[in-house]
């Protein structure tokens, strides 16, 4: 998978330690979504979600794990592009080598503006619709 650059997206030195995790969303049995995230080890090292599926707040989600360990998230930036599947995302997504997919860069960022995870998502444009709602704050 091709990534962005998970050390700098991080705010960390190449070479320190992170958590990945891949994930493959199937939609009646079907993959219809591949995700790579990582978190920087230091901020979760020696805690119960060190792991993110794995231990007590498995599969809880970001921000909630992060609560959990003292850390409000406060946002999320995403930047969706089009581009063409690689030979391994379309292997996994049982799509054409090259066919279009839409690569979501998001990252999540703490109440201090620290980033705490930062991911790779790919949805084959032929399969999903990517729709956005925006919370309006009066």
């Amino acid at each position: 998978m091709i990534t962005f650059g998970p050390a700098r997206a991080l705010g960390i030195a190449e070479g320190d330690l992170c958590v990945r995790t891949s994930y493959e969303f199937l939609a009646d049995g079907r993959p219809v979504q591949l995700s790579t995230s990582w978190e920087p080890y230091d901020l979760t090292a020696g805690t119960l979600v060190v792991l993110p599926e794995g231990g007590p707040h498995a599969g809880a989600g970001v921000v909630n794990r992060m609560a959990a360990i003292g850390v409000t998230v406060s946002h999320a930036v995403e930047q969706p592009e089009p581009r063409q599947a690689t030979a391994e995302e379309a292997s996994l997504l049982g799509i054409q080598k090259a066919a279009l997919v839409t690569h979501i860069r998001r990252t999540y960022y703490s109440d201090d503006g620290g980033p705490v995870e930062t991911a790779d998502i790919v949805v084959p444009a032929a399969h999903c619709e990517i729709v956005y709602a925006i919370p309006i704050n009066r």
